[in-house]
């Protein structure tokens, strides 16, 4: 088994910045991709990035430039440093976890390929 919990999330203006971390433990040497996904109220999960555990590749959903994901020097810890914050960007952000068998930007980025989820942790952009 596997446990992450996330932390880092909070309030912020737009325009701002918060880094989110995520703590792996537990099994992690089962792992070879960690990622981040978010869930806006009334919306579907959706994936902003994922890093495979040795350290590259790193996928994101889409080019924003604003979102970079990097992993920790242990590779039991992740991190999401968001820059230039937008009152879309507020939801509920989740960490995963898990062993995929193809290493493609679209299985990384798919939320079925993570066996594990942390609680997640709350980002709040206002105007």
């Amino acid at each position: 088994q596997v446990r992450l919990v996330e932390s880092g999330g909070g309030s912020v203006q737009a325009g701002g910045s918060l880094r989110l971390s995520c703590a792996a433990s537990g099994y992690t040497s089962s792992l070879n991709f960690m990622a981040w996904f978010r869930q806006a109220p009334g919306k579907e999960r959706r994936a902003v990035a994922a890093i495979y555990t040795a350290g590259s590749p790193t996928y994101y959903a889409h080019s924003q430039g604003r979102f970079t994901i990097s992993q920790g020097n242990a590779k039991n810890a992740v991190y999401l440093q968001m820059n230039s914050l937008k009152p879309e960007d507020t939801a509920m952000y989740y960490c995963a976890a898990g062993r995929l068998d193809s290493i493609t930007i679209a299985s990384a980025l798919n939320s079925r390929s993570y066996s594990y989820w942390g609680q997640g942790t709350q980002v709040t952009v206002s105007a």
